[in-house]
């Protein structure tokens, strides 16, 4: 049976750790954001233990400021989308306020739509143009969006280069809430597949309602649901003229940009094969790649948002990055790596959850390599709940020598030699 939600969603459980408030521009409050180029100036992460205890709200990279932990993503009717939300705001498709939150009730208007429409595209850089703003917009209502929205002007006459409104558009209506129909059309198009659409212009829709969407848009819904951006509601209608919320819009959104070319531009994605303090290290097809965690990056792991030290060696995940700085990793596949280890070392230090209780270990440890011999390495290991301490409790301080034994990537005892 179908969920009683206008799109299809990832069924998420209880926030793991409560939104903070943060302070940045919105993308869509006042039509620009304080990051922009000229980002590349800093990439230094100060990283302290005491960073694991609160989730922070934002990601500082230069003059860059990215929020991605906002503080209304509360209760059941859009903690669905979290997962949608962190994964578009670390992209900066769609963004959220200065005072930190999403508001992911609040129906989407049209240009809105359209500006997030086309950074999905991958042409901000393009629409925020000198030339492309001083487009003059061939819309009835062109005059008024130059005036009341400037910064949008370059959006929109790219969106019109890329064929997003329809040929009988002759007005942008920057304000009116973007419905269900007119969503699935624009995104549909963003995707190029208009000639698709018009080759399933005579499909028969199953939803009870089908009689109230356009035979012109028909193709466009059918393509839709075929590519599983779009679903209907539990009682078999399609609601053609229903507002989206924020929150739907980035569900489609995001499931819109798995379709789209170029999307793994800025991600890496593999398989973790260390975690040395907050350096993630990501193998794929035998090619290492290191990337810098932040303490505020969004961590998604088993449906629900989760704490840096969730992550584990085996893990398989996709890491979005600017600069090498780690914004939102998304583990696709937990690790099955259920075989013992044991480790002799040199304490460095150990974070701490909010029992009070250690959460890792960092230490470093003599490895073989086979061109260089013997070599150091600092590697971090994640501690199960049941903990075991052997010997002297007051002797674990840095330099102290240690053998860790644990299995399933958890330690399970440390003993202070």
């Amino acid at each position: 049976m179908k969920k009683n939600y206008p799109f299809k969603k990832l069924v998420i459980g209880g926030l793991a750790t409560a939104m903070v408030a943060g302070g940045s521009a919105s993308a869509f409050a006042d039509g620009k954001d304080k990051g922009g180029k000229g980002h590349q100036e800093d990439n230094r992460v100060e990283w302290k233990s005491d960073d694991f205890k609160t989730v922070k709200p934002n990601i500082r990279i230069g003059n860059l400021n990215l929020i991605i932990n906002f503080n209304d993503i509360k209760g059941g009717d859009v903690e669905w989308a979290m997962r949608y939300i962190a994964s578009l705001a670390s992209s900066r498709v769609f963004e959220g306020y200065e005072d930190g939150s999403f508001q992911p009730r609040k129906p989407i208007s049209r240009i809105e739509a359209i500006t997030a429409a086309v950074r999905l595209m991958g042409l901000r850089d393009k629409a925020e143009s000198a030339e492309e703003m001083s487009t003059k917009l061939n819309f009835r209502d062109g005059d008024q969006v130059a005036k009341k929205y400037p910064w949008a002007v370059g959006y929109v006459a790219v969106a019109l280069e890329n064929d997003l409104f329809g040929e009988d558009e002759n007005a942008i209506q920057p304000e009116k809430p973007a419905d269900r129909l007119w969503a699935t059309t624009l995104l549909v198009k963003a995707l190029k597949l208009d000639a698709e659409a018009h080759a399933k212009m005579n499909t028969q829709l199953p939803f009870r309602d089908a009689n109230k969407i356009p035979a012109g848009s028909v193709g466009y819904v059918a393509v839709a649901i075929e590519k599983g951006l779009i679903d209907g509601y539990d009682d078999n209608t399609f609601r053609p003229e229903r507002p989206v919320t924020r929150a739907e819009l980035a569900a489609l959104l995001d499931r819109t940009g798995e379709n789209l070319p170029g999307r793994e531009q800025g991600v890496v994605a593999g398989k973790v094969s260390a975690i040395s303090g907050n350096v993630l290290t990501i193998n794929k097809d035998g090619k290492e790649t290191q990337v810098t965690l932040d303490p505020a990056t969004f961590v998604f792991r088993n449906g629900t948002r989760a704490a840096i030290t969730d992550l584990q060696v085996g893990d398989v995940v996709k890491v979005r990055v600017y600069n090498n700085i780690a914004v939102f990793v998304e583990v696709l596949k937990a690790s099955d790596d259920k075989q013992q280890f044991t480790v002799d070392g040199v304490f460095n230090y150990a974070t701490w959850n909010n029992q009070g209780k250690i959460a890792s270990v960092t230490i470093t440890q003599s490895v073989y390599d086979n061109v260089y011999g013997n070599q150091t390495q600092v590697k971090t290991y994640n501690v199960a709940p049941e903990l075991k301490i052997i010997g002297d409790a007051a002797k674990l301080v840095p330099n102290a020598l240690v053998q860790l034994k644990g299995w399933e990537n958890l330690v399970r005892s440390i003993e202070i030699k």
